[in-house]
């Protein structure tokens, strides 16, 4: 937070030197007005940049769990890629492409995937530009390209999960389902696309009005997870507005891994 009220403070500090030196360049004549609106546009997209990096800067980091599942297990091999972790579990047919949530770092992520390839569905963790994963909405494409799957299953948390319906409206050939957790799509989602959307009953941060209005497709299902929250779907610590969770986070995974093996199952 200190960080953040630096940024802006300094912004404010960039676009109040502008408007002081476009309005002291304004009184020489020799200086065209085309320049002085030059000048203050410049300042004004310091300003504007200053306060993005300020605000993509701070985001929530992995915790010692998550850091730890990226070593895999005795059935899950862990590996790095260039857009993020391959979790090599003993499935085979599917395979699973999770996007993180907003500014949250996507290692979190990682017990949730290791217990879904340790349950038999291969699964792809995808870190995203400014961890924001409606910077690269698209990341599932070079996946899908490189790796030979006869199904795949894109997933996401929050707005990630917002950003994989996106993606799911642009290619329902490519995607076999879709499943959302803590999250809702902004598009009607394709009819020929399964949906699972899954969210704990504590849960604070997920618009509910936004969420109600998400038009389902046919073949949909819904799971609430009794004491499950917002945050611990990942490892990264408390959301702030979230509610507090009546059960452990290994617990609300472990439910979360249940159902989304028994919908790519079926």
């Amino acid at each position: 937070m200190k960080y953040i009220v630096f940024c802006l403070i300094a912004a404010g500090v960039c676009l109040a030197a502008g408007l002081f030196l476009t309005s002291l360049l304004g009184r020489k004549r020799h200086f065209s007005r085309i320049v002085r609106v030059l000048l203050t546009v410049v300042f004004t997209l310091i300003f504007l940049i200053a306060v993005a990096a300020g605000y993509l800067s701070r985001y929530s980091h992995a915790g010692k769990e998550a850091l730890a599942a990226l070593s895999g297990s005795e059935s899950v091999k862990v590996s790095e890629t260039s857009t993020g972790w391959y979790f090599d579990g003993p499935g085979e047919k599917s395979a699973l492409i999770f996007y993180p949530g907003a500014k949250v770092e996507a290692a979190a992520y990682a017990p949730l995937l290791l217990q879904l390839a340790e349950s038999g569905e291969d699964a792809f963790l995808i870190r995203m530009p400014c961890n924001m994963a409606i910077f690269g909405m698209n990341r599932a494409d070079s996946v899908m390209e490189t790796y030979d799957y006869g199904s795949w299953y894109l997933a996401g948390h929050s707005m990630g999960g917002m950003t994989a319906a996106l993606y799911t409206c642009s290619h329902p050939d490519a995607v076999d389902g879709l499943i959302l957790l803590a999250a809702y799509s902004t598009k009607e989602l394709p009819d020929e696309v399964r949906l699972c959307s899954i969210y704990g009953s504590e849960d604070g941060c997920l618009d509910r009005k936004e969420y109600e209005q998400m038009e389902w497709p046919a073949d949909s299902r819904e799971i609430v997870i009794p004491g499950g929250n917002h945050a611990q779907f990942g490892d990264y610590g408390h959301q702030k507005g979230d509610g507090e969770a009546l059960i452990s986070a290994q617990e609300q995974q472990e439910a979360a891994v249940r159902a989304m093996t028994e919908m790519i199952e079926e």
